[in-house]
């Protein structure tokens, strides 16, 4: 009988491709995950993993094994689904992964949802640069991720395993300390005239800022290169001092007042999309189903 543990940590080696980042993902020490993997092994009398002294990768059994471990781990989840369904109230605990400027956003929509369903509990993550949200669901570390998307290429609905909700368009805006001169609501922004100025951006290679150098380049002239700066909440900071001025996506402004003015750009087309994304096993547990509720209301006025 093959153990669907030892199933889940196959599946995580399948989409990570290491023994250690299979550990970093699941919290156990690589011993222990190669030792869970060897008995797997003996479990389906063949080898799953060609093992060499500096690394490991799976076998043509092992790639069968963990497409099958997929599927498993999938139906056991809609079993489960199914049986919290039929309960009713919803349960338990919902993991939350999302990029920050949208965990700050949301995280009141999710908080209010909890006290309304005293038997649910929420923890919310916060991704770092890097993270790749949809492995978080594929793997089961979150139930349901928040992403953004610059390509406007995502799906509206669903491919294979995963379901997309479609939360919002957030738009690049310009934001400007009180005492810069765009501040002036009723003056146009002709980004012509704000080449010269101190742009603060994100790092290089972040998807905010390739938008912003699309922003940029259009603007004719030469083009800026703005000074960088990790997280968004630190270039605002630096805004509102005067220090310079920025074009962000305009969900990170939902905190509230951060000491800027907020303009519209001229180039409206300069946005992303932002998704719920869940796995298609998991939609409908009551737990999950509450908290996208939550977050499709949350995502009507989060902007305004």
């Amino acid at each position: 009988m093959l153990d669907i543990h030892r199933l889940r940590l196959l599946y995580e080696f399948a989409h990570r491709g290491s023994i250690a980042a299979t550990a970093a993902a699941t919290g156990y020490s690589a011993s222990a995950v190669s030792q869970q993997l060897a008995t797997l092994e003996r479990e389906a009398g063949t080898a799953l993993l060609d093992r060499t002294a500096r690394s490991a990768e799976l076998t043509d059994s092992g790639r069968r094994l963990a497409v099958h471990a997929e599927r498993i781990l999938d139906l056991l989840e809609e079993a489960e689904a199914d049986m919290s369904a039929a309960a009713g109230a919803p349960a338990g605990r919902v993991v939350v992964g999302a990029f920050p400027t949208a965990a700050v956003a949301f995280a009141p929509a999710l908080a209010r949802s909890l006290r309304s369903h005293p038997g649910l509990t929420l923890r919310l993550r916060q991704t770092r640069p890097g993270d790749d949200g949809l492995q978080q669901i594929r793997s089961g570390e979150v139930d349901i991720a928040l992403i953004d998307d610059w390509s406007g290429k995502l799906p509206d609905q669903g491919v294979g395993t995963l379901r997309f909700f479609r939360l919002l368009r957030d738009p690049l805006v310009l934001v400007v300390g009180r005492r810069h001169p765009m501040a002036d609501l009723d003056r146009p922004v002709d980004l012509g005239e704000l080449r010269e100025e101190s742009w603060l951006a994100a790092p290089a290679g972040e998807p905010s800022r390739q938008a912003v150098d699309r922003l940029l380049a259009g603007a004719g002239g030469a083009h800026p290169v703005p000074w960088e700066f990790e997280g968004l909440s630190t270039i605002l900071g630096l805004v509102a001092r005067g220090i310079g001025i920025a074009a962000i996506p305009a969900l990170a402004l939902a905190a509230g007042d951060r000491g800027v003015v907020v303009r519209e750009l001229p180039r409206r087309t300069l946005a992303r999309d932002v998704y719920a994304v869940v796995r298609a096993s998991s939609v409908r547990r009551p737990s999950v189903s509450v908290c996208l509720t939550a977050l499709h209301q949350a995502s009507e006025h989060v902007l305004k």
